[in-house]
């Protein structure tokens, strides 16, 4: 049964939730009204899906392909950004004076750095340079069909390859630095308590923070982790800047080729809404249910 104080908050949230249809409402009707904008939300589902005269089946199109990209870019660039984040972590609360200074340098460089910059310094030097040299695209397109369709799938095709190894690059030590700051300040409220009863049975120093410290600092930041990674999602958004197939390039091509300018990027918001959303709300029941506090 609801007492006063939860049908207080249930009359204020069903309160929020009109206010909210009105002025979605309101936009729509004055968009067809004061722009003489002809609404053309029937073609959008042709954008995800479509009929291949040739085998009659259905394939993936533009908006579906950058969906997919997108997510593919998020968790390699969250993987690496992880690896990145926790070695640094670690060697900003537990290294030597070199070792710190190394990790601060790191952290302190890139959060002062736009990501715009970030991406384009690393697309022109990595993917330009140091990619071309290493001729990874020439590789994958003397490899079988078999190896270059499960290359596709996992990241991209030997035309795009080293564009988006260069934007997962880019990402990852972007948001490697957030996340090195969340494991350092994970490792910093262990108390010296831990370390002293750890070493008075006799384990080492290393052997202390594998067993002892490591696990209670993962407790700590498990979720903040987490949320980094819906973060790294909408930080995606940045690499179609150069080319990248992902939602935000390919809703601008669909924009510049069909002129449905509000029916595409209504449709890329929700789906970055529905990816990110879910996730978040995921996250929470999660932190919920295995809360160690």
């Amino acid at each position: 049964m609801l007492n006063k104080k939860n049908l207080k908050f249930t009359l204020v949230d069903m309160a929020v939730v009109i206010v909210v249809i009105a002025a979605i409402s309101f936009f729509f009707s004055r968009m067809g009204s004061m722009l003489d904008y002809k609404w053309e939300w029937e073609v959008i589902p042709g954008y995800f899906v479509f009929k291949d005269p040739v085998t009659g089946g259905f394939r993936p199109n533009m908006l579906l392909i950058g969906f997919f990209t997108t997510i593919r870019l998020s968790v390699w660039a969250t993987i690496l950004g992880f690896l990145l984040g926790i070695i640094s972590g670690i060697m900003g609360a537990k290294g030597s004076f070199s070792q710190q200074f190394v990790s601060r340098l790191y952290v302190e460089t890139i959060r002062n750095i736009p990501s715009l910059v970030l991406v384009i310094l690393f697309y022109y030097f990595v993917s330009s340079q140091f990619l071309d040299a290493l001729r990874l695209d020439v590789w994958l397109r003397n490899q079988s069909d078999a190896v270059q369709g499960v290359t596709r799938f996992l990241l991209a095709g030997p035309s795009r390859i080293n564009a988006f190894v260069s934007a997962v690059a880019a990402l990852a030590i972007y948001e490697g630095a957030y996340i090195s700051e969340i494991v350092r300040g994970g490792i910093n409220s262990i108390s010296r308590g831990q370390w002293e009863a750890a070493w008075s049975v006799g384990l080492s120093r290393p052997k202390t923070f594998l067993w002892v410290i490591w696990p209670q600092t993962f407790r700590q930041v498990a979720f903040p982790l987490a949320g980094q990674f819906i973060s790294t999602i909408k930080d995606s958004a940045i690499v179609s800047i150069i080319s990248i197939q992902e939602l935000t390039f390919q809703g601008m091509e669909l924009m510049a080729a069909t002129f449905l300018t509000f029916e595409i990027w209504i449709t890329i918001t929700c789906l970055y809404f529905i990816l990110t959303f879910s996730l978040s709300r995921a996250v929470a029941v999660l932190e919920k249910k295995f809360s160690w506090r």
